[in-house]
């Protein structure tokens, strides 16, 4: 017969005493992890004790019990209990549900409070965000949500943004088919749709990256940093309807702006107003764009400034605040970096107001103004930018001999050219030029193609402003360069006409230049040492200028002639005259980038040195994807390639503008040719047809047709 299966008998539960129970040391658990006691006990006092105490009898000497209980299981409630009876929000008698083991059971307490902790199971991480989402849909704030669990309201608005998630997403987290890292990036757009079309088009790669999730969500939207969203500001974009894409989980510089069409609208209306607004000052034009390519204002003369003028009040007041400050400084000079916060703060109202007097407009003289214009657009902080004081050729005064004529009444009466202004009314013209020039997207393929010929034209002319920046440094190679030049027109039979001494330095601008040339290290050197020099200089008076020259020492007679020299340097690679017309030859060409390159030797350029770095805008994006593989390869080595082989083109190309940061890796086009060793050969007379340079025969395996030394460039397409 068989036998019944024993029925199993649970431990009785009763209400004991708070001060009848007493910690058990057979409490396995000896470090603090977790939520802490205090918070525990702040959670007791609100919705009361959740989970009663596992106890046992303590036993005395003979085996009795004592009517005290142990607690081996439940220690940290025991704790916060504890914690709000000496702060008397807890009376010292009130009952404790408790689960009471007997003494003789057979299992230990030691495995009994082992158990409890082993054998629980923590919620899952979406359990409480989809727990969160409820409380909030019941009403509760986000505050009251964090005050209750003891986090902060940034934590919750993470997991209510985590339980907003496409529910496709959600389920695939529940089963462990995506990573938390990876829902998180999710959580950067609302768009469920948008959600599920990334993870479709991720799904099918071997590798899945937050990065990854990020940049596809936010394509085509504008970061926060970008210096139009600066300029226009996050808050009048979204004023405007626009909206935000912000990640809670990283930090994203403000977010993303995701309509850039509203936001160049914003950008334009502004600058209009401001355009307006400095029209209003007299000038004859103003031109308006977002951005002015490198080198706008040549050929314009620009008004020397007068600086502000104020008015008695104004400089009255201004020179008190120069004397508080002086005081405040002095009287603090021991201890700068200890200052109390009073004269902190007032310190830096006096520097906002001296501020506000050096920032005011430059002044001019009126007839000038009515003359001339400004440039206004955007600084690539995002602060306004208005350059003043240009004057087109065709707007410059007539320049006439005085004539005297006799009057009618036999007086002699002056007749002088010029135009009076003073009555002429301001004409303003505000010109708004957003955008430039757009070129094909190359075509995909794994091959090493010839570079875009207006690839090559920016690349040059980064080169070569960069040559000039080193050129004006290094007077030894511009005297070199100055009198190779005269050498040469002395000793060959060269066509020169016009001047009284055949030496000139033609001012070379560049027809192609990418967006960032303007804003390179080597523009700024370049243009910050041209307006230390000009601001210095008596132009306009022909013989002031002569004098100023004859009395500079020699140390800053080199300087300003190497300056001038840099000026002329012509590195840019050219679409050549196939026609034998007006234009470049093929030899021309040849000749201007084997001399380029001797320069370049000369003042050990190294472009990266120089600031320029590869992105997707100044180079990867518009070369092909083997071009990418290359220069990855070239930089990281073969592995980080094959890192990012299986990418379309768009993800490479922004995979290789980071793999490639900080390596100093730089096209062929930028090199500078090795040493001495290196060095080419005595230029030949024009007749003569000199050997092509090394980056003008690199085919399409990249191999080199003329000597072996000569090194390997890319050949621009026809």
């Amino acid at each position: 017969m068989a036998q019944a299966a024993k029925k199993i008998v649970l431990s009785a539960s009763r209400d004991i005493p708070f001060n009848k129970l007493i910690l058990s040391q057979s409490n396995v658990r000896r470090v603090k992890a977790g939520i802490s006691i205090e918070e525990l006990a702040e959670d007791i006092a609100r919705r009361g004790l959740l989970q009663g105490l596992s106890v046992r009898p303590v036993l005395d000497g003979e085996g009795q019990e004592t009517g005290m209980f142990e607690v081996p299981a439940g220690g940290r409630r025991y704790r916060a209990l504890e914690l709000l009876v000496k702060q008397k929000r807890l009376a010292k008698t009130a009952p404790v549900p408790c689960v009471v083991k007997t003494a003789d059971d057979g299992i230990s307490a030691e495995e009994d409070s082992l158990a409890e902790n082993v054998r629980r199971v923590d919620l899952h991480p979406l359990d409480q965000f989809r727990a969160f989402q409820s409380l909030r849909e019941q009403g509760q704030s986000e505050e009251d949500i964090a005050a209750r669990f003891f986090v902060t309201p940034a934590v919750v608005k993470q997991r209510l943004r985590l339980a907003a998630v496409s529910p496709k997403l959600l389920d695939l987290y529940a089963e462990d088919g995506i990573t938390l890292d990876l829902l998180m990036a999710f959580t950067v757009t609302n768009d469920h749709a948008r959600q599920e079309q990334v993870w479709e088009a991720l799904a099918r790669q071997p590798y899945k990256e937050p990065y990854q999730v990020r940049r596809m969500l936010t394509e085509g939207a504008v970061r926060a940093s970008d210096r139009r969203a600066q300029f226009v500001g996050v808050a009048a974009y979204e004023e405007a309807c626009g909206v935000v894409l912000r990640d809670l989980f990283q930090h994203d510089d403000g977010g993303w702006l995701q309509d850039p069409a509203l936001l160049d609208r914003l950008v334009v209306e502004k600058l209009q107003a401001e355009a307006q607004t400095i029209a209003d000052e007299g000038w004859k034009w103003i031109e308006v764009a977002t951005d002015f390519p490198y080198g706008h204002s040549a050929g314009l003369r620009r008004l020397r400034a007068t600086g502000p003028v104020l008015t008695d009040e104004e400089q009255a007041t201004y020179d008190a605040l120069q004397q508080e400050y002086g005081a405040l400084e002095e009287e603090y000079a021991d201890s700068p970096d200890d200052l109390p916060d009073e004269i902190d703060q007032r310190l830096g109202e006096i520097e906002a107001a001296l501020d506000a007097f050096h920032n005011r407009p430059p002044s001019f003289e009126a007839a000038e103004v009515a003359r001339a214009g400004a440039f206004v657009s955007i600084d690539s902080m995002g602060n306004l930018k208005v350059e003043r004081g240009f004057v087109r050729p065709e707007d410059e005064a007539p320049v006439e001999p005085e004539v005297s004529a006799a009057g009618a009444d036999g007086d002699e009466a002056t007749v002088a050219s010029g135009t009076d202004v003073g009555t002429s009314p301001a004409v303003q013209r505000a010109v708004i030029t957003i955008g430039g020039a757009s070129e094909p997207e190359p075509e995909e393929d794994e091959g090493l193609k010839p570079l875009p010929e207006r690839l090559m034209m920016e690349l040059t002319a980064h080169r070569t402003l960069a040559l000039r920046d080193a050129v004006a440094n290094d007077p030894h190679v511009a005297l070199t360069a100055l009198l190779h030049k005269l050498v040469t027109d002395t000793f060959v039979r060269t066509s020169t006409a016009g001047g009284c001494l055949e030496v000139s330095v033609r001012h070379v601008f560049f027809s192609a230049q990418a967006a960032d040339l303007k804003d390179s290290p080597s523009a700024r050197s370049v243009d910050e040492r041209r307006k230390a020099w000009a601001a210095d200089m008596p132009v306009g008076d022909d013989q002031a200028l002569w004098d100023w020259l004859d009395a500079l020492d020699e140390a800053s007679r080199l300087a300003l002639l190497a300056h001038c020299v840099s000026y002329g340097v012509n590195a840019l690679f050219e679409k050549v005259d196939r026609y034998g017309g007006a234009g470049l030859s093929q030899h021309g060409l040849e000749r201007r980038m084997r001399q380029a390159d001797r320069l370049a030797r000369a003042v050990n350029l190294d472009m990266a040195e120089a600031g320029w770095t590869p992105t997707v805008e100044n180079y990867l994006g518009r070369v092909t994807k083997g071009r990418i593989l290359e220069a990855v390869r070239e930089a990281k080595g073969e592995q980080a390639a094959q890192l990012i082989d299986h990418l379309k083109k768009g993800d490479m190309a922004k995979e290789a503008e980071r793999l490639l940061a900080d390596t100093d890796w730089v096209p062929e086009p930028l090199r500078t040719p090795g040493g001495p060793e290196q060095s080419v050969e005595a230029e030949q007379p024009e007749a003569d047809a000199a050997e092509l340079p090394a980056f003008l025969t690199d085919d399409e395996d990249g191999s080199a047709q003329g000597e072996e030394s000569d090194p390997v460039h890319a050949i621009a397409a026809e």
